[in-house]
């Protein structure tokens, strides 16, 4: 009997990557997604498209905070909780409210049910956020966090949940810290989506700071990989950074993608905003010996893998 997954968020950018790889290697999953319209909800039912020829693929078109997880969770040996409503500049003021209903009570929900299951792994989804605008490089898991956004707050308050739940009723949870995912499917409002769409139609680019700031971009199946690595792993009650190693400014990735412009490349800088960090740069010191953590896909191949896709994208728009 083929193993069970449960995959939050599945129809989004990391979420659909995750579903797609873990139904390739033989597991049953189960998907759900409430498809808020945060972005174009035809990108997510592109994702969706790549899941719903599988056999192994169920998909709740629900929230969290609504659907009923103790069914959903009968049987299920992983839970994958990507779901987030996601945005650092878009989680100030009153939008923050919804951060609290998709991140945190969606979690605590999410990890109450799980509780009372006997699940192998809970891999919880978390964010470089969590640290702020430190100067302590390279992060460390055991350094200090001191989110600089709402929505950090909502990601470090899920990890606390998790390892809650860990703590009181042995839930089996694992946290990885995402640092600056991108590729294929990745969100139109992300700097490297924003970046190549400029340069490949022609319209202006805006940076937020003089693009000297730096980012450790990781590759979505490197990321991906790392789930499937924790999925595995024997401990649990453990947070991971999970970065790819590609330590660049924003400058740098700006040049990288002036290969795809038709013509002059039209960057515009901007003031920064409020919730942006200076520098990230992950320490993965820590998932390397205890998950074998390896990142594959250099910056630049991962930009020209995503720089296909979205020609791909693009030429659907155009033909819409």
């Amino acid at each position: 009997m083929a193993e069970k997954a449960i995959v939050t968020g599945a129809a989004g950018f990391i979420g659909s990557h995750l579903a797609e790889a873990l139904l390739n290697s033989g597991l049953e999953v189960i998907g759900i997604d409430s498809l808020t319209d945060y972005y174009d909800l035809r990108l997510k039912q592109r994702n969706l498209d790549m899941l719903s020829p599988h056999d192994g693929f169920q998909f709740i078109a629900k929230s969290i905070n609504d659907a009923d997880l103790d069914a959903l969770l009968d049987g299920v040996d992983y839970v994958f909780h990507q779901a987030a409503q996601a945005g650092v500049r878009a989680s100030w003021g009153t939008q923050f409210e919804h951060y609290i209903d998709c991140n945190v009570r969606a979690t605590q929900r999410l990890c109450e049910a799980a509780r009372r299951k006997p699940l192998k792994k809970f891999v919880y989804a978390s964010s470089s956020s969590v640290y702020g605008d430190t100067d302590q490089l390279p992060m460390s898991e055991d350094g200090p966090v001191r989110p600089v956004s709402p929505y950090g707050v909502t990601k470090l308050d899920g990890e606390n949940m998790c390892l809650l739940y860990r703590k009181s009723d042995g839930l089996p949870a694992v946290c990885l810290r995402y640092f600056t995912v991108y590729g294929p499917r990745q969100r139109p409002d992300m700097a490297i989506h924003r970046f190549l769409k400029g340069a490949m139609n022609g319209s202006a680019v805006e940076v937020y700071g003089n693009g000297e700031q730096t980012r450790d971009f990781t590759f979505v199946s490197d990321i991906v990989a790392a789930n499937i690595l924790a999925m595995r792993y024997q401990g649990d009650g453990t947070v991971f950074n999970i970065g790819g190693g590609s330590r660049v400014s924003l400058n740098h990735v700006l040049d990288l993608i002036g290969r795809y412009a038709k013509g002059e490349f039209d960057v515009r800088y901007k003031e920064g905003e409020k919730g942006d960090v200076k520098h990230t740069y992950a320490d993965t010191s820590l998932s390397r010996a205890e998950l074998s953590f390896e990142p594959s896909i250099t910056l630049e191949n991962g930009i020209d893998l995503q720089a296909g896709w979205m020609k791909t994208i693009l030429d659907l728009d155009a033909n819409d």
